[in-house]
């Protein structure tokens, strides 16, 4: 399969450097790193702006629809994003805009499932740095197998359908766990103004608080599995412990470091502000697992709390944002035992959480199943993925 480089089929350009006195509440969206993470760019209440007039004076910088960006430095070096809205934006520092349109020899869509195979040479090339980082020029010079027009149109076709089933069950998923925060809701009501007035109490009234182990990298003797701060990307609740990553202690740590089923550890600290106070409840059986030092664990011992209500009660939206808010009126950027023992906590009778409780676990049943078909579908569009860009992918 012929390749060329990146640089002969794509404008490759960087952001510009706007300033945070700049930044205003409305006007033309300002592209940032946070503002895109391997797919479409997203617009929140995090979004900046800047005056609409950048437009025509800063013009090189305009990003439009069915641009590609590319983080250039730091930690998230290599993601991708890409901007659908109508309007256009403009881009900012540290950043690069890759516009495939320039040539008739590249088809988009074929190049946006390109966008992964070039992520990995990214992180290849820029991997090893203490602070990762790549230029435009670099991209620019990465070669993109290229074969006849139509031919990337089929594969593109091959690859939709495959990402087509990959999303839906994704769908499916995320529909499971809107259905749990629905039924919580329509149970218990809003948590925060607790419109059912439910007793009010203190978790310290109801349990204990500990921080996490923390160890040294040149320790060995104790093989342990551990509840580090990355496992909270993607999972609520430990029931599988093979998912975890294993430490080496000197010795096996004192009870109190050793976590029990109905435990939630919540993420005391971290660079990632979303992973702050983000809570997983632990039901994996008697065997033995550790937790990071960045984070807390919470232990109920009284019988008048069902640990799978508190862990769903952490996950409300509203009432994870009055936690996090700490009683400054702004986001914090850690939490700690006081914080958490600070929070009112609504608490229904027992028996109202048991059901509660009994109707998540069916949903969670059906919830395992899709992750299951996730998975399959996952590897279907990486081997494919992985044959269209060796020239093995024929239509």
């Amino acid at each position: 399969m012929r390749e060329v480089s990146l640089g002969d089929v794509c404008d490759i350009k960087n952001g510009y450097a706007f300033k945070s006195s700049e930044f205003q509440d409305k006007g033309t969206p300002l592209i940032r790193i946070s503002s895109f993470d391997n797919g479409p760019v997203y617009f929140d209440d995090k979004t900046v702006y800047v005056d609409s007039k950048y437009l025509n004076s800063k013009s090189a910088f305009k990003v439009e629809k069915g641009d590609v960006l590319v983080a250039l430095s730091g930690a998230t070096t290599g993601k991708y994003g890409v901007y659908t809205k109508d309007e256009p934006g403009l881009l900012n520092q540290r950043i690069g805009l890759l516009k495939s349109g320039v040539s008739q020899d590249l088809d988009d869509k074929y190049f946006y499932y390109y966008l992964s195979v070039l992520q990995s040479e990214i992180f290849r090339k820029a991997g090893g740095a203490a602070q990762p980082n790549i230029s435009t020029k670099a991209i620019g010079n990465f070669k993109i197998p290229l074969p006849p027009l139509d031919q990337q149109k089929k594969i593109a076709a091959i690859l939709d359908a495959a990402d087509a089933y990959r999303q839906k069950t994704k769908a499916l998923i995320t529909k499971y766990e809107e259905l749990t925060q629905s039924l919580f809701l329509d149970m218990f009501g809003d948590p925060v103004t607790n419109p059912k007035g439910w007793e009010i109490i203190s978790l310290v009234d109801y349990g204990s608080f500990k921080n996490g182990l923390n160890f040294s990298r040149d320790e060995s003797g104790v093989t342990l599995k551990y509840l580090g701060v990355g496992d909270f990307k993607s999972l609520y609740k430990i029931d599988d412990l093979d998912t975890l990553s294993s430490i080496e202690l000197n010795s096996l740590p004192s009870e109190g470091y050793l976590l029990k089923n109905g435990d939630l550890v919540f993420v005391r600290s971290n660079g990632n502000k979303a992973l702050v106070g983000r809570c997983v409840e632990v039901t994996s059986g008697n065997r033995k697992v550790t937790f990071s030092g960045f984070c807390i664990r919470y232990r109920v011992d009284s019988p008048k709390i069902n640990p799978s209500y508190l862990a769903q009660l952490f996950r409300n939206k509203s009432f994870k944002k009055q936690m996090l808010q700490g009683g400054r009126g702004a986001n914090i950027q850690n939490i700690n035992q006081k914080i958490l023992a600070s929070i009112k906590v609504p608490v229904p009778k027992l028996s109202i959480q048991n059901q509660f409780t009994d109707s998540i676990i069916a949903i969670e049943v059906q919830k395992a199943q899709a992750q299951a078909s996730l998975a399959q579908a996952e590897n279907l569009f990486n081997s494919l993925l992985q044959k269209a860009f060796k020239g093995e992918l024929t239509a």
